[in-house]
């Protein structure tokens, strides 16, 4: 015999009950379906930025070439004043030149550190050349320690150099900066002052257009009296419709 069906339970046949009790399934939009209130920015804003002002570069910007110094390594006497002080007093020029690169270094700062490294280095090397009862081995390592600090002595007034160049876009002439002011110093502190000179003179030379004003037109006191007089001839003052003609209709 079999077995008795049992019916289904009416919560699970009746659609409308099914629908009723069912879970309710929140839907949120997915991360890329959102649509963020803020612009975004176009692609080709997100191209090259400039080194030094961070400034969006165009597709089509060029670096500018490298420009030629405008006097030679050797031109000293080209400028006799800073030539004189570059001879006899390096220190005060060295310091000048910093203080115009770097606004906020005042010029007695590097001034006095070019004193004590470089004038004061070679005057203790003059000073140990001339006795000559210093040990040899002390001699030896005075040098050395001569040699040393001159290396940084370049080393530290070429990045200065190398500045001036980034800013006036200049090329190594004649050749590598921190080199240069290990082997021809003073000629390198001479001509970086003519360069900084002149192109603050080419900076400050900006061409002015001078307006020239309209003459200014006056009128005579007889030409301002001419109307009041004329309407003053009757005895009474000329009123402002006293010209309208009147026609009958």
């Amino acid at each position: 015999m079999p077995p008795p069906r049992t019916s289904a339970p009416a919560s699970s046949t009746n659609p409308s009950t099914s629908r009723r009790h069912a879970p309710l399934k929140l839907g949120f939009p997915s991360s890329s379906n959102l649509i963020s209130p803020f612009p975004t920015q176009p692609a080709q804003l997100e191209g090259r930025r400039c080194t030094e002002c961070g400034q969006v570069l165009p597709e089509s910007y060029e670096p500018p070439a490298d420009e030629p110094w405008s006097t030679g390594i050797f031109a000293c006497t080209d400028d006799p004043e800073s030539c004189r002080t570059g001879l006899f007093c390096p220190c005060i020029l060295f310091g000048r030149n910093i203080e115009a690169l770097r606004e906020d270094i005042p010029w007695t700062t590097p001034c006095a550190c070019h004193a004590v490294f470089v004038e004061g280095g070679i005057a203790l090397a003059i000073l140990t050349a001339i006795f000559h009862g210093v040990d040899p081995r002390t001699s030896f390592l005075i040098g050395e320690g001569l040699v040393f600090s001159w290396w940084l002595c370049g080393t530290y007034t070429g990045i200065f150099r190398q500045e001036l160049q980034r800013k006036y876009h200049l090329k190594n002439s004649p050749c590598d900066p921190c080199m240069v002011h290990c082997c021809l110093h003073w000629c390198a502190n001479c001509q970086e002052h003519r360069e900084r000179r002149g192109r603050l003179a080419e900076n400050s030379a900006v061409p002015m257009t001078v307006v020239n004003p309209p003459a200014v037109q006056e009128m005579s006191m007889l030409e301002s009296r001419a109307p009041v007089s004329s309407g003053m001839e009757n005895g009474a003052p000329k009123a402002e419709h006293d010209d309208v003609e009147v026609i009958p209709l």
